[in-house]
């Protein structure tokens, strides 16, 4: 059976989390909320079958701890066979993702509609990039914090520096096109008054 691109790329994603120590699927899953959700994200429904199929490939140990009042929890954690999948992983350039957007889709038909309909689109979601950005200073903080010295710190610095540079780019494409849609608008109102 052929995996998607998708799937093949998650159970990397689960292997390198696990790379970080033992865990179970849920702490799996609370782990990628704190991190890499903002740009790699996995549901339960994913996590489970994806470190069933580790463990059966022997990419994964795991094993079974007792839990008073609850059921029984399965943690696991990279075997050297698993470490060893994951660093050639590492070493494979990224595939290109393509890209879609319905932000610029709409800016693109946005002739069919009013400009003021336009600019509402861009300030919105200049209104979301600045909250992003205000989260991954206030996550940087943290990590600066919690993570001095631990060797992870600098690869998760540098998944986060990507972001915020993201989201000043974003800002300053925002800014650019407010201005060039406020002066389209502009001419199309004295056009419209001769």
């Amino acid at each position: 059976m052929t995996r998607s691109p998708r799937a093949s790329t998650s159970r990397f994603a689960i292997l390198g989390v696990l790379s970080l120590g033992a865990m179970s699927g849920y702490d799996v899953k609370k782990l990628i909320e704190r991190s890499i959700a903002h740009f790699w994200n996995e549901s339960y429904g994913q996590i489970y079958p994806i470190l069933n199929r580790l463990a059966a490939e022997g990419l994964t140990a795991r094993r079974r701890e007792k839990q008073r009042g609850k059921p029984d929890r399965h943690v696991y954690s990279l075997t050297e066979k698993g470490h060893q999948e994951l660093s050639r992983w590492l070493a494979v350039p990224a595939r290109f993702e393509p890209f879609r957007s319905e932000l610029l889709l709409k800016l693109f038909l946005g002739d069919a509609g009013r400009v003021a309909d336009s600019i509402t689109q861009i300030r919105h979601y200049e209104a979301g990039q600045r909250g992003l950005l205000e989260t991954y200073l206030e996550i940087e903080r943290r990590l600066r914090e919690e993570m001095a010295g631990h060797p992870q710190l600098p690869f998760s610095l540098v998944t986060l520096h990507y972001g915020q540079h993201r989201c000043r780019a974003m800002l300053a494409w925002c800014a650019e096109s407010i201005r060039a849609l406020d002066r389209l608008d502009g001419r199309r109102d004295r056009r419209r008054r001769r």
